[in-house]
């Protein structure tokens, strides 16, 4: 989960909601530049965390009791494991995609060293039912991790004050994307997608208290708490 400190308290945005609005902007990517398998790189972008169930997991309080951010999460095998296996009952390619996810995000932990060797050596006969290069499949998970990274920092906050801009990723072919603030939205530079304008969403939730005595006090409390909707506008530049 994505945790942001505020003078409300605790701001929660799920794992789910934040792969979901990595889709919203991956759906709306240019048409001549999106992989072939568009459906699936859309399955991919918003399912990539969906292993992450904040009602089902106990990993979500730090030793002081307060909510642990996911950049304080380490590799979990079991997890995984269990979303290579969801990827892999749809299609050879989104296993592939979300197995250069885990790559991405774990390629340096030590713990992650024998999985990760495994899942490379899977991948041969994943591009082999998919009937790929693994050039494709890189260019297409540059994208899915594109918006995965777009959408991680509109999550947390991150869009700096001022008009600043910020580095978003880079994304297929090695283009780099910045973002800065303006007016009501943000202009992304060079500008990716199909259309000048696009407005996408994302939930979170509030809590008041600052820590809790056990998992399943602090979810409760967040279970309860009124679902906020965000909306932002995202736009080209003159």
């Amino acid at each position: 989960m994505i945790v942001n400190y505020t003078e409300s308290g605790w701001q929660i945005i799920t794992q789910r909601s934040h792969g979901l609005l990595a889709a919203l902007i991956c759906a709306q990517w240019r048409k001549n530049r999106q992989p072939p398998r568009w459906v699936e790189t859309l399955i991919a972008a918003a399912e990539h965390d969906d292993v992450y169930n904040e009602w089902e997991n106990d990993d979500l309080l730090n030793e002081a009791g307060g909510p642990v951010n996911f950049t304080q999460t380490g590799f979990k095998p079991e997890l995984c494991k269990r979303l290579i296996g969801m990827a892999e009952t749809k299609s050879a390619y989104v296993a592939l995609l979300i197995s250069r996810h885990i790559q991405f995000v774990y390629g340096e932990d030590p713990k992650a060293k024998n999985f990760i060797s495994a899942l490379k050596k899977r991948e041969q006969d994943w591009l082999k039912t998919a009937v790929l290069r693994g050039k494709e499949v890189d260019t297409a998970y540059e994208l899915v991790q594109f918006c995965d990274a777009f959408s991680l920092l509109i999550c947390q906050g991150l869009v700096q004050p001022e008009g600043r801009k910020i580095e978003i990723s880079r994304g297929p072919e090695g283009r780099a994307y910045d973002m800065h603030a303006s007016g009501v939205g943000l202009i992304v530079d060079p500008w990716p997608f199909e259309i000048d304008s696009f407005v996408v969403s994302w939930e979170s939730r509030t809590v008041s208290q600052l820590s809790f005595t056990s998992v399943a006090d602090f979810r409760e409390q967040v279970v309860k708490a009124p679902v906020v909707s965000h909306w932002l506008k995202l736009f080209r530049g003159s």
